[in-house]
């Protein structure tokens, strides 16, 4: 069970966090999510524009935009935490059923360890380059530390926040004036230059815009899977309006700081490794600030890098015990992680020798977004227009007998349809290499302009809300009742209180009859 005092290691993996163990406070939300997105990978992001054209100005638009966008749908989701009490991809078993919801956890977990896969590559081939260190020795040192926070959880997890918020910020506000005040060369460095190649010009294409916007979009985006994990431990009464709005505005905001500051260094310096990069911006304060700048920027980003194996450890418990139940205890939650690490670390030396790291990143980044966004559609789907939040939280839990079956049909045909109705917009493009990955035959027709997310969200969602019109709304509520009156700790409130307008009215699909509180 999840304990008060400092020192506990957190019992609570998937299962129902019960009120009197809900400690968290709304004002610890913002500050989180803020970190989540101020690191050195999110100056990565800013490096997409510049791959495929755009000058710094552009990318810093239509990252800012596409950041702004995919976070709506992160903060939506994190209100789903205090009013389960539940873990996101458990609650998804409400709309792909008990086994079906293996897709689902599938597509979040290639989400999880693809952030550190990634992350670990980019600083092995970093370190290497600046330093000469060995890249397993680097992945070790990194991956450990992570390691022992997701294994001690929640709480020790959001002190680590607080702590890396506070060196974070000065170290980036550093990075920010070097490049406000020009003390950086406004010239591609030789370190930095793309090989004896001359960059070509920068300027704007609508191409490169969307790109760079779905690119900041997939990011936040794949933020959604995670909130709710690290809200469950707020209490039930918990606005829902104010939460989202901390969410948004932590994660956007920070985001948007982060990617401008990358799109200034891949546009000025032509830079393609963000630890490089950060190196030359410290050694131009003073000889030794590229070492701290690099060495703070590394230790940072440690918090990020658990919440990552904290969150594929849910999706790989909640994955096996959709096969087989399984009890979650410590013991189970420290198997899990230790396969995550595995994983990870595995792939990650795999790919440590690969000169295309620039172009891993934006291809994941892409694919991440085609894999996400039907889940995400049918997830907010559900929440907000169908079941308007009420759920019978033990029936999440059932094998057998539960109201949400063992292969929720609408929830995977939705999906299904929603991500084949995106194929013929696909448009990946390996901004280094100049080269198209694939190219949808629509999108093609669109002059390479990527709008598949766009179809994935509205196929996905207007499907499973016209499947769910057989759903027996009636039946689920009397079953709900019952279970509230016998065990009021699960009471998901009235869906019908509270009701106030959408703070936000560009998300599409929220009503504004849902629930808030």
């Amino acid at each position: 069970m999840h304990t008060p005092p400092s020192s506990a290691v957190e019992g609570h993996s998937i299962d129902f966090i019960p009120e009197n163990e809900r400690t968290d406070k709304l004002s610890s939300q913002g500050p989180f999510w803020f970190l989540g997105n101020f690191t050195f990978f999110t100056m990565t992001i800013g490096f997409v524009g510049p791959s495929v054209g755009l000058s710094a100005l552009w990318t810093i638009l239509a990252g800012t935009l596409g950041i702004m966008f995919g976070t709506l749908f992160m903060a939506f989701h994190g209100s789903q935490g205090p009013h389960l009490g539940l873990p996101q991809m458990i609650q998804s078993r409400a709309q792909f059923g008990y086994r079906g919801v293996i897709l689902a956890l599938l597509a979040t977990l290639f989400v999880f360890a693809g952030f550190n896969i990634v992350n670990l590559v980019l600083m092995m081939q970093g370190l290497k380059e600046l330093f000469g260190f060995d890249p397993l020795t680097v992945a070790l040192v990194v991956t450990v530390p992570a390691t022992v926070l997701a294994i001690l959880g929640h709480d020790w997890m959001h002190r680590s926040f607080k702590w890396a918020l506070f060196l974070s910020i000065p170290l980036y506000g550093l990075v920010t004036l070097a490049v406000l005040m020009h003390w950086v060369p406004d010239t591609p460095l030789p370190l930095l230059a793309i090989g004896e190649v001359e960059a070509p010009p920068l300027g704007f294409n609508w191409t490169g815009f969307i790109t760079q916007f779905a690119a900041a979009a997939s990011y936040n985006i794949a933020y959604a899977p995670y909130v709710s994990d690290y809200s469950r431990y707020l209490p039930k009464n918990t606005h829902s309006g104010k939460l989202i709005a901390v969410v948004f505005l932590g994660a956007s905001l920070s985001g948007a700081w982060m990617i401008a500051v990358g799109a200034w260094l891949a546009d000025h310096l032509h830079a393609t490794n963000v630890l490089v990069a950060l190196s030359q911006v410290g050694n131009t304060v003073s000889s030794v600030m590229g070492i701290v700048v690099v060495g703070v920027t590394i230790l940072v980003f440690l918090p990020v890098m658990a919440m990552n194996i904290y969150s594929a450890k849910l999706t790989t418990l909640t994955c096996v015990d959709s096969i087989k139940h399984i009890e979650p205890t410590r013991k189970a939650r420290v198997l899990a992680i230790i396969f995550v690490i595995l994983l990870q670390l595995g792939v990650s030396l795999g790919l440590q020798d690969s000169d295309k790291g620039l172009s891993v990143l934006g291809i994941y980044l892409v694919v991440m977004l085609y894999f996400l966004v039907p889940w995400t559609a049918v997830n907010l789907t559900d929440y907000f227009f169908v079941r308007k939040g009420r759920y019978a939280i033990p029936h999440f839990f059932m094998a057998r007998d539960s109201l949400y079956g063992s292969w929720g049909l609408r929830g995977l045909a939705s999906y299904a349809i929603g991500f084949v109705a995106m194929i013929p917009f696909f448009y990946i493009f390996d901004g280094v290499a100049q080269k198209e990955v694939f190219v949808g035959p629509l999108a093609k027709a669109l002059g390479n302009i990527d709008v598949a997310w766009l179809v994935g969200l509205i196929v996905s969602g207007l499907t499973y809300f016209w499947l769910s019109r057989s759903i027996d709304l009636n039946h689920e509520e009397r079953v709900i009742q019952d279970i509230e009156q016998t065990h009021p700790h699960y009471s998901t409130g009235d869906p019908g209180a509270a009701v106030m307008p959408m703070p936000v009215p560009l998300v599409p699909l929220v009503s504004e009859t849902s629930i808030w509180r």
